[in-house]
């Protein structure tokens, strides 16, 4: 009988940590990430036009997820235990704790379209009203997360191509220390019909590339190799994801 230490396969480089990241948003309609990274470096790609950074966020909460099942079960007679589990909901939620005021979490947090509003001329002065009956508004939301540096570098991303704010946090006014004004909205993924999903996994990254083997993944021989492209053209992309710590 083989001892312990000769089948464990414990690997402590595979242990992940969001050192930095950013929630991208952009209007429900605009065109979908299709990759994370590219080239022989496996840098990051651009962005689709219309995505804009959240920016800064709170650190303690991060971004958190949120994962709720709802399962049905069959009884039969003379068994201890159901005899068939089936899924009925699997829903994912997206909580964060937006830091900037800008017209992206002003018109997320308080679910109203803002793209029409106008600052004063003269003043600068902005000013909306919140519907007294809104529509749901739904958008496109890229969150990714930086690991490592340098050629060890991981990026994890999740898109969610129709997410609405499902609910907002409350907002308190004060000058407490570290008490900033905050806008906590917690999205909900939902189904994207033409996508034909509601959320979306990417792991890519110079450091993902290295430890293939060792998390059990293979390349896929027969993909055609991804065109060079030159780090400047995600230079933008790269310096956003980095900010948020």
């Amino acid at each position: 009988m083989p001892a312990y230490e000769e089948i464990a396969n414990r690997q402590a480089e595979l242990i992940r940590k969001a050192l930095a990241g950013s929630v991208f948003v952009a209007p429900y309609g605009a065109p979908l990430p299709e990759r994370l990274t590219s080239g022989r470096d496996a840098a990051l790609v651009p962005l689709p036009q219309g995505y804009g950074d959240l920016g800064w966020i709170n650190k303690d909460d991060g971004v958190n997820w949120a994962r709720e099942t709802e399962v049905s079960e069959v009884t039969s007679w003379g068994a201890w235990e159901p005899t068939r589990r089936d899924i009925q909901s699997d829903v994912t939620e997206m909580t964060v704790v937006a830091q900037e005021t800008n017209i992206k979490t002003l018109g997320m947090y308080n679910n109203t379209d803002l793209s029409r509003v106008r600052a004063h001329p003269e003043t600068g002065e902005v000013s909306f009203a919140t519907a007294v009956r809104p529509a749901t508004q739904y958008w496109r939301v890229f969150a990714v997360f930086a690991d490592g540096a340098g050629d060890d570098t991981i990026y994890v991303g999740r898109l969610l191509p129709r997410a609405m704010v499902s609910e907002v946090g409350e907002q308190v006014w004060t000058d407490g220390e570290d008490d900033a004004v905050s806008y906590e909205m917690t999205l909900t993924a939902t189904r994207d019909s033409e996508a034909g999903f509601s959320i979306r996994h990417f792991f890519g990254g110079p450091g993902w590339r290295k430890l293939l083997s060792k998390m059990g993944f293979e390349a896929d021989q027969d993909a055609p190799a991804t065109p060079h492209r030159p780090r400047r053209s995600v230079s933008v992309v790269s310096a956003t994801v980095t900010r948020a710590a």
